[in-house]
C-alpha cells in the first residue's frame, strides 16, 4: 500500500533546507529564548508562522516552554492561507516529512476525530502548499524528538466552528497531559507598527486572561488581527474545557523590529497555556 507522504514546500526559502543547518538555527532560537518555569505540562501553545528570519526567535520561546516534556501526539491547527474551505482538513493518515525527517500521522486519534464532528473533511489539498503547518514542525522535532501528528487546517475560524473544533479535541483525546495541541497564527498585517502595537496588545491581553469571548469580539470587530484567530480560539477553548486556564504571553515582536521597516509591519506572538 503506498504511503501519503507530504513533502516539504518551504524548506530552503523559510527556513534552511539543510538538516544540520537547520537544527542549529533552531538550537541557536531555543539557546537565546529565555522561559520562566511554567508550573504545570503545558497543554497548548500559541506560536507565529513566519519564516524564520521574522518568528523563529518568538516561536523558539513556546517551544523553549515545553522542552523537557513528552508528548505522543501533537495536534497542530493551523489556518488555511491557500484555497477557502467551509470545514477542517484532516491529513488522516500516512506521514508528513521536513528535511528532518518524517513525522508520523496519529491515524487513529484523526479517525475519532472525524467521528466525533461533521466538521471535517479528509480533502487534504488545503495541506498542498500551506506554510503555517509545515513552519511548526522541524521547531517540534528538535525540541520533542519521537511524536505522531495530527495535522489540521482551518477554513472557518468563526467562534462556533472553533468551539466544535475544540469540542472534538476534547471527546477524542484520551490524556490530554499526552497531547499537545499548537496554535499557528500570525497576528495585525500591515498597519504601521503604532497601530500594529496596540491591536497586537489587545491579542495578547485577551490570551493572558483566557478571554475567548473578548478576543472572539475584537477580531470580528477588526480591533485586532490574527491570520491564525481560529486555532488560538480552538486552543483556548479547548484548555478551558479541561479547565486548565493558566495562560502566559511569552515573547512579542514585529517584523519592523528586523528589517527597520515601520510603515507596515506583521505581528508575531507566542503564547503557552497549562
Amino acid at each position: 500500500m503506498k504511503i501519503h507522504i507530504r513533502k516539504p514546500v518551504i524548506a530552503g526559502s523559510w527556513y534552511p533546507g539543510n538538516p544540520e543547518v537547520l537544527k542549529r538555527e533552531i538550537d541557536g532560537f531555543l539557546k537565546q529564548a529565555a522561559v520562566t518555569e511554567i508550573p504545570r505540562k503545558p497543554v497548548a501553545i500559541v506560536s507565529p508562522h513566519a519564516g524564520y528570519l521574522y518568528s523563529g526567535r518568538v516561536a523558539a520561546h513556546a517551544y523553549k516552554a515545553i522542552a523537557g516534556h513528552a508528548y505522543s501526539t501533537v495536534v497542530v491547527i493551523s489556518p488555511s492561507h491557500g484555497m477557502y474551505l467551509p470545514s477542517v482538513s484532516v491529513w488522516k493518515s500516512g506521514a508528513f516529512e521536513t528535511p528532518l525527517g518524517a513525522l508520523e500521522v496519529d491515524e487513529a486519534l484523526c479517525e475519532k476525530l472525524m467521528a466525533a464532528s461533521g466538521g471535517f473533511t479528509d480533502d487534504t489539498r488545503p495541506h498542498d502548499s500551506e506554510h503555517a503547518l509545515e513552519i511548526q514542525l522541524p521547531f517540534l522535532q528538535v525540541v520533542l524528538g519521537n511524536f505522531r501528528l495530527c495535522p489540521l487546517i482551518m477554513g472557518r475560524q468563526e467562534p462556533e466552528a472553533c468551539r466544535e473544533l475544540a469540542r472534538a479535541l476534547h471527546r477524542s483525546i484520551d490524556d490530554p497531559d499526552d497531547v499537545l495541541i499548537v496554535a499557528s497564527s500570525d497576528l495585525s498585517h500591515f498597519h504601521a507598527a503604532a497601530r500594529a502595537e496596540a491591536m497586537d496588545a489587545r491579542v495578547a491581553l485577551a490570551v493572558e486572561r483566557l478571554d475567548i469571548d473578548g478576543l472572539a469580539r475584537d477580531l470580528e470587530r477588526s480591533e485586532s488581527e490574527a491570520c491564525g484567530g481560529g486555532p488560538i480560539l480552538t486552543a483556548l477553548m479547548y484548555a478551558q474545557a479541561l479547565s486548565r486556564t493558566d495562560s502566559r504571553v511569552l515573547n512579542y515582536t514585529h517584523s519592523g523590529h528586523i528589517t527597520g521597516d515601520n510603515v507596515s509591519v506583521v505581528g508575531y506572538l507566542s503564547a503557552v497555556i497549562w
